[in-house]
């Protein structure tokens, strides 16, 4: 990065919008798990679109490479700034700047943390129903960029479907002001799903607008016991077949999950045994309380009955559905808990998940009597959360990577149902894309910035 560039900034931003040399934060270069890369030379903290786009104006005239960053909460350091790179940071854009319950549309920045738009549209009735352990801290540029998915997929979709327009700076500085409150628009190319899931590669979001629904008059939530996997796929079935749409989340945790959250993350209580096999947390959601109260334990008589279910308990109030909540939210508390170890995101067929699960327990005792794996996850939307606890020697890190995501391959699953590619996954995307649909990729990176200066790198190399 020449001096000259250094002394542009100066020029073209206020002395508080820019950080250099050693003003800079730790946090600017440090992961979520506490690893440091290399200071970058320039922090850049916008307040406007009209900032972003006259710092990517001159990052493109200069070709001087710019990475984006939000709440720093993802797990493939994608946001990490390589030698070279500047960084945009959108945490001063953080105003939500309209909700609009008449068209169920709030117009925020790029910059809102998640749990602030949940707590404000709450205050009109309403709901945003994107939700994650990380609510309190990822952002919704974050969410947008990795396409997140959360505990509520099942009823409402990924960001991808709560997205009605985007407001994108290119990389050469224009803007694309598509910001638009309505859901039907077939106009040509809908080109905001260029920049839903794709990790910042092709544009900075500066402004969302998002859906938003009526909150549910009820909320209730059960934690049932299960002898098998089997019967955890019946209890999906019946429970969609009982509940339709109210069925809001389904979430799974093999008996390691459920035991080793219970039993080394503080404040975690165990309202069912910590012996059974497997264990589902299930929410239902819906206007009227009393009917979804009565449909939830004519459910779960109906799946005792049917042999289906050993144990369940129901929340009763909105402490003891968080409470329950609470085990399932405690992935990254357990994953720091089990270090060393490496985290997977992985989506595949449910009728091939406890195979694959078999599977991976099987290969790594081939290699690594210290291992172990810990599955849970979003069972029905089709996406896996794998934990390896591994003995901690050189090279085993890449060695379980390299086992778990070519076991993935085989199974015709993805390596990333949610958290993105970054670098840390760039090697193994062949094994969920194919070249031609890496080269897709690569053209339109190639078209969109020619100069390659955002986020370079990752997801892969052009």
């Amino acid at each position: 990065m020449p001096d000259s560039f250094l002394d542009e900034l100066r020029k073209a931003f206020r002395a508080d919008a820019l950080l250099i040399g050693d003003d800079i934060d730790a946090r600017y270069f440090t992961d979520m798990a506490g690893v440091q890369v290399t200071r970058p030379r320039a922090v850049v903290r916008p307040r406007t679109t009209e900032d972003v786009s006259r710092l990517l104006k001159l990052c493109h005239r200069m070709k001087v490479p710019v990475t984006t960053q939000g709440g720093m909460t993802g797990l493939v350091r994608a946001t990490m700034p390589h030698n070279g790179e500047i960084v945009l940071s959108m945490e001063r854009m953080n105003a939500i700047e309209e909700v609009d319950v008449s068209s169920g549309v709030a117009i925020v920045q790029a910059g809102v943390i998640l749990q602030k738009l949940q707590e404000r549209v709450e205050d009109e009735g309403f709901m945003f129903p994107l939700d994650l352990g990380a609510r309190g801290s990822c952002t919704i540029g974050g969410n947008i960029s990795t396409n997140a998915g959360g505990n509520r997929v099942i009823r409402y979709g990924m960001t991808r479907d709560l997205v009605l327009g985007l407001e994108v700076v290119t990389p050469d500085g224009t803007v694309l002001k598509g910001l638009r409150k309505f859901i039907k628009n077939n106009t040509g190319i809908d080109l905001k799903q260029l920049y839903i899931g794709t990790e910042g590669i092709l544009g900075v979001v500066t402004r969302a607008a998002l859906r938003i629904f009526p909150a549910p008059a009820e909320r209730q939530v059960a934690l049932c016991a299960l002898s098998s996997f089997g019967d955890v796929t019946s209890l999906l079935k019946l429970a969609r077949l009982r509940l339709g749409g109210g069925l809001t989340a389904f979430e799974v945790m093999w008996n390691e999950y459920y035991r080793l959250v219970i039993e080394r993350v503080p404040g975690v209580a165990s309202p069912l045994p910590t012996h059974h096999p497997f264990y589902v947390l299930f929410e239902a959601s819906g206007s009227d309380a009393e009917r979804m109260r009565a449909d939830l334990e004519a459910l779960l008589e109906e799946a005792v009955e049917q042999g289906i279910i050993l144990d369940a308990t129901i929340s009763t109030s909105n402490a003891s559905a968080a409470a329950i909540w609470r085990i399932r939210d405690s992935s990254v508390e357990l994953s720091r808990a089990l270090s060393p170890r490496v985290g997977f995101d992985i989506s595949l067929a449910i009728d091939r998940m406890e195979d694959f699960a078999n599977r991976i327990a099987a290969d790594l005792r081939k290699f690594d009597n210290e291992a172990f794996s810990v599955v849970y996850g979003h069972l029905g939307d089709g996406n896996l959360h794998v934990v390896v606890h591994h003995a901690d020697v050189p090279d085993r890190y890449t060695q379980i990577q390299e086992l778990v995501y070519g076991i993935t391959g085989e199974y015709d699953g993805s390596i990333s149902a949610e958290h993105g590619i970054g670098m840390l996954k760039r090697p193994y995307l062949k094994l969920s894309r194919t070249a031609e649909e890496i080269e897709t990729m690569r053209t339109l990176k190639r078209a969109l910035d020619p100069h390659n200066i955002l986020n370079p790198g990752r997801i892969f190399a052009v």
